[in-house]
């Protein structure tokens, strides 16, 4: 009878959630993916053994086991091209993983930033997309109201959110005043984020806010 192994938790935190991995389909291998965590750019393939996955956890470095040289390494332990973990993703039968890194340097040994090319970085999405997805979570956010969400804390008080919309509003004011452009669209997003939880709090949605920006188009704009 076939063994099957279903992961419980797909994401891996500590050595013991490689108890739930599948080394045997392998032969004591597992490939691992690993994607660019800011930017989703998939950076190259690897594969790991327990030990290798074992040391990536306790260094917080991308350790990898070479086939061809039957040996455990570190990616950029010579290069300096390293990769971060940022957090670590088995698939649903346990017999692969997705790493997601903060990389330092090109990842191939080309000098390219990802093995795959210049064309296995995903091009952004649209700014309608990105608004759409962020309003898809504050929906959720106020469906379930998790705990230790942000976002339900925010809309469970009225005096901290306008308090915070309110501070918001002056730090961009402030950083637009003094020309810092980094300040400014950080402050703009935290404002942006803040304002659709305090209009998703009055049942106000971004397609309620998209329809009357809709109408106010026109030649006086």
């Amino acid at each position: 009878m076939t063994r099957t192994k279903t992961m419980t938790s797909r994401m891996i935190q500590s050595q013991t959630d490689l108890d739930g991995l599948d080394f045997d389909k392998g032969a004591g291998l597992v490939p691992v993916v690993v994607q660019d965590a800011a930017t989703g750019t998939t950076l190259m393939l690897g594969y790991a053994t327990r030990e290798a996955l074992e040391a990536t956890l306790r260094s917080g470095q991308m350790h990898f086991w070479s086939r061809s040289r039957a040996a455990l390494w570190c990616k950029g332990e010579t290069s300096g091209n390293t990769l971060a973990l940022r957090a670590l993703h088995a698939d649903c039968d346990g017999d692969s993983i997705l790493a997601l890194v903060d990389p330092s340097g090109p990842t191939c040994h080309t000098g390219e930033a990802s093995c795959f090319g210049a064309d296995a970085t995903p091009r952004s999405p649209e700014p309608g997309a990105i608004l759409a997805r962020l309003a898809e979570t504050l929906d959720a956010r106020a469906a379930a109201r998790p705990d230790g969400s942000y976002t339900a804390r925010l809309l469970e008080d009225t005096n901290l959110r306008l308090k915070k919309l309110g501070e918001e509003g002056a730090e961009l004011v402030a950083a637009l005043a003094t020309h810092e452009r980094d300040s400014a669209i950080e402050e703009a997003a935290d404002l942006f984020y803040h304002m659709l939880v305090a209009l998703r709090a009055e049942n106000i949605t971004l397609a309620d806010l998209t329809a009357e920006l809709e109408r106010r188009q026109g030649p006086g704009v």
